[in-house]
């Protein structure tokens, strides 16, 4: 991995998010000769999404798949090194643009124009939706989906609670500060919180604890939710660290946390079947 320095090098249509720019110096950007990466396009819905993958060089079927969910700018380039990560881990990752109907993060500079104009007129059942064209999309492209996990980040994290009540074909989620309450809305109709009766997937959560956009109430009552409902998941709350700690290209990135956080993903794969054969 190289870090801003290197940024000049990276792939063809990248870039990051004008709504989070300048980007920090501790900006990480993944390469490697040992995987390949770059642009589709995946059908949904009768319309072309648009998608960024990443894979082992070489490898052709039998791939393990992630899903991975964007936060609310897109994929942008901190999504698209996410795949090239876990492409480096043995995966087929996938990240589909799942605002692409509704407007281009792009056209965003700051963050409340964006969430009102933009992120909070996308239907999550769209989504959910859209999610599932992705798997079937890996599917078709060497993907394994018979070993599927998802991961997501922000709002990203809040859709991959609700993807693991909705896919029973997942085996296991990894939402990384994701909302879990809040106002509801005809575009967002349920929370995680509603929904922990329904999880089919085993969950792991990974939230800060100086979070100040998500309060430690409501992941404590998150946590009592699941346990009522005898669900497998599991919440991990970083003291230190506060919202968005594993985006090492904006200043709350929390690199302790943000490493372990890594390390607990790969391994909560590894624990429920997703992982790539030794």
């Amino acid at each position: 991995m190289k870090t801003e320095d290197n940024m000049a090098q990276k792939s063809a249509g990248g870039g990051f998010a004008p709504a989070v720019q300048p980007t920090a110096s501790t900006t990480i950007f993944t390469e490697s000769p040992d995987i390949q990466f770059g642009e589709t396009s995946v059908p949904s819905q009768g319309e072309n999404m648009p998608a960024f993958f990443a894979k082992p060089k070489g490898a052709e079927s039998a791939l393990p798949v992630v899903l991975v969910v964007q936060e609310i700018f897109g994929v942008h380039e901190h999504i698209r090194d996410i795949c090239r990560r876990l492409a480096l881990e043995g995966y087929l990752a996938v990240a589909p643009e799942l605002y692409f109907r509704e407007g281009d993060p792009n056209e965003y500079t700051d963050i409340p124009t964006l969430f009102k104009e933009l992120v909070s007129k996308v239907p999550d059942t769209q989504v959910l939706a859209d999610l599932d064209h992705a798997a079937n999309w890996a599917a078709r492209n060497g993907g394994d989906i018979r070993r599927m996990g998802i991961t997501g980040f922000c709002w990203g994290g809040r859709i991959s609670w609700l993807y693991a009540a909705h896919n029973p074909q997942l085996r296991a989620a990894v939402a990384w500060y994701g909302r879990v309450m809040g106002d509801k809305t005809m575009k967002q109709q349920k929370h995680p919180i509603d929904i922990a009766v329904d999880l089919s997937a085993p969950v792991l959560g990974l939230y800060g604890g100086q979070d100040e956009s998500i309060p430690l109430e409501s992941v404590e009552q998150m946590r009592q939710a699941i346990h009522a409902a005898n669900a497998k998941a599991e919440i991990i709350v970083y003291p230190e660290a506060g919202h968005a700690f594993n985006a090492d290209y904006r200043p709350s990135y929390h690199a302790e946390s943000a490493k372990d956080g890594w390390a607990r993903m790969l391994a909560w794969f590894k624990q429920y079947g997703v992982a790539p054969s030794a």
